[in-house]
């Protein structure tokens, strides 16, 4: 819990590629699509989840806090990176889980598990109350003082770490996407930006019209040259199609890079479909931002999802 440790491990990290994506599609349309992969970042604590746990960590250690507490489903990205930063740093983790609990633990827990991750089970209802006294009074009750991070760790300081997502980027670009599902990611990205790029995210869940308001209030700068698209959700959360299916795996064979159907998965089948449609214009860079997250296929694998 060394806030210097802490601060080091984060400026120590190195720079991740950019990949370029050189589909026909792209090629006819004249268009430059380019990926970073801030998934290679680090195996466990990787893509936005660096980016949003580095500053709250600091935080945390910074005002002497020995315990981290967060919300999460049973297949969390979020949870999963928790779980490991706590380990290397040294600080015991809660994680409070949505719905019942379920022996044996999955691949995601049981990761959580073996980094020392201690869990609390909360029922749906309670957990849509998640933040209330009464919640809130009943976990201090049974754990003590610690330091919380929001479902999916977006708050201002993961915003503030988010926008370190483009000054990274060492290339010029029109627009650049990001998937989305609490807005904290984007909403650091919409700050880091500049105006001679269109910010856009893709929402991975159903009915998401709401992320505008909550990106808005999370932003810090108010930036207005951004958009979030809310018709690739392809059913809602961790659900997908055979569409969908079957563009992954081509992806992932024809260029390399792992994807998930969850977050990253969506997002480049939102940029694949926009550029058939002439969304873009000719000439144009869009750069892609890869977020990690595949960790998710193992749980996937294990519930006979994915092969």
């Amino acid at each position: 819990m060394n806030v210097e440790e802490i601060k080091n491990y984060f400026s120590l990290s190195g720079q991740t590629p950019l990949q370029q994506v050189t589909d026909e599609i792209f090629l006819q349309k004249r268009i430059n699509l380019f990926i970073k992969r801030d998934d290679l970042i680090d195996e466990y604590l990787s893509g936005n989840k660096f980016f949003k746990l580095k500053y709250n960590l600091i935080e945390a250690a910074k005002n002497n806090y020995s315990t981290l507490l967060s919300f999460g489903g049973a297949y969390s990205n979020h949870i999963y990176s928790l779980a490991y930063a706590g380990k290397i740093f040294g600080f015991k983790t809660i994680g409070v889980i949505r719905g019942e609990e379920h022996l044996p633990l999955n691949p995601t827990l049981s990761f959580a598990k073996e980094c020392g991750m201690e869990f609390y089970y909360l029922n749906r209802g309670d957990y849509r109350k998640k933040y209330s006294e009464e919640i809130l009074s009943r976990l201090k009750k049974t754990f003590g003082d610690f330091y919380l991070i929001p479902e999916g760790g977006s708050n201002s300081l993961a915003v503030k770490g988010c926008s370190e997502i483009p000054k990274r980027i060492e290339a010029n670009y029109d627009y650049i996407f990001c998937a989305c599902g609490t807005g904290g990611t984007i909403a650091g990205i919409i700050d880091g930006s500049d105006e001679n790029s269109k910010v856009i995210g893709v929402a991975v869940l159903k009915n998401a019209s709401f992320l505008k308001d909550e990106i808005s209030k999370l932003s810090i700068t108010k930036k207005s040259y951004w958009d979030i698209l809310l018709d690739y959700h392809f059913g809602g959360y961790a659900k997908f199609d055979n569409e969908l299916i079957q563009f992954i795996k081509y992806f992932e064979k024809k260029f390399n890079i792992p994807l998930e159907p969850i977050y990253t998965g969506k997002m480049l089948f939102a940029i694949y479909d926009l550029t058939k449609k002439n969304f873009f214009p000719e000439n144009c860079t869009i750069l892609a931002y890869h977020s990690g997250g595949s960790q998710g296929l193992k749980g996937l694998i294990e519930r006979k999802i994915w092969k």
